[in-house]
């Protein structure tokens, strides 16, 4: 490889290369950092509707009749008829509620590794690695170029390595890159990894606080790049 740059065949699983910005760099595990937690709010609001009162009603009025001899005289009644009103009020309608319906994505084979990668840092006692998007751009450059021009290399046959790939895509502090090909499955190149003394270490690097992974599936070429 260009730049004596280290690569290690897996047989059928695979092969896998390793790179460090620098021998130095690699502490000891340190304690994990504090994650931070998203809030969300949640709020609605509503309404009654009003009842009309209903009108008032008036009886009619009865005269009792009189009698001044002995013979009987009849007297009618006058009888007044009202008319009684009422008041109608119509309720609100409400729309019965809407249901809706929220397809979740199936998570990328990328993001699988994430989660993996964060899987085995919880473990060994490191802080989750956030995904950063241009360390995610350099990743998955480097991927696309080793499948396109058929190397397998930390360096491009430029000679251009991670370091330079990450700060050209925007992150200023690279810190390491694992390279592999041929494994189809994010477990199948994780093992091949953690079963690699120069991966795992950069896997379980507590001080790296930044991944971003590619994957070329043409040739299942996967890039791992880690930020400080």
């Amino acid at each position: 490889m260009v730049g004596g740059l280290v690569g290690l065949l897996l047989g059928a699983a695979g092969a896998t290369g390793v790179a460090f910005a620098s021998p130095g760099q690699l502490g000891p595990f340190a304690a994990p950092t504090t994650a931070q937690q998203a809030r969300g709010d949640n709020s609605g609001v509503g309404g009654v509707g009003g009842v009309g009162l209903p009108a008032t009603t008036t009886e009619p009025t009865l005269i009792a009749p009189t009698t001044t001899e002995p013979t009987t005289t009849t007297t009618t009644a006058a009888t007044t008829t009202s008319t009684e009103t009422t008041t109608t009020t119509t309720e609100p309608t409400t729309a019965p509620p809407t249901t809706t319906t929220t397809t979740v994505p199936p998570v990328s084979q990328q993001q699988r590794v994430v989660d993996l990668v964060n899987e085995a840092r919880a473990a060994a006692g490191c802080g989750a690695l956030k995904v950063d998007d241009r360390v995610v751009r350099a990743a998955q450059g480097h991927s696309d170029d080793m499948s396109a021009r058929d190397y397998f290399s930390h360096e491009t046959p430029e000679g251009v390595d991670f370091a330079a790939r990450m700060r050209a895509a925007g992150y200023p502090e690279p810190g390491g890159e694992n390279i592999a090909k041929g494994q189809r499955t994010p477990e199948a190149v994780m093992r091949a990894w953690m079963n690699s003394d120069g991966h795992r270490r950069n896997i379980l690097n507590c001080r790296f606080a930044v991944i971003g992974v590619g994957l070329a599936a043409d040739g299942w070429y996967w890039t791992q790049n880690f930020g400080w």
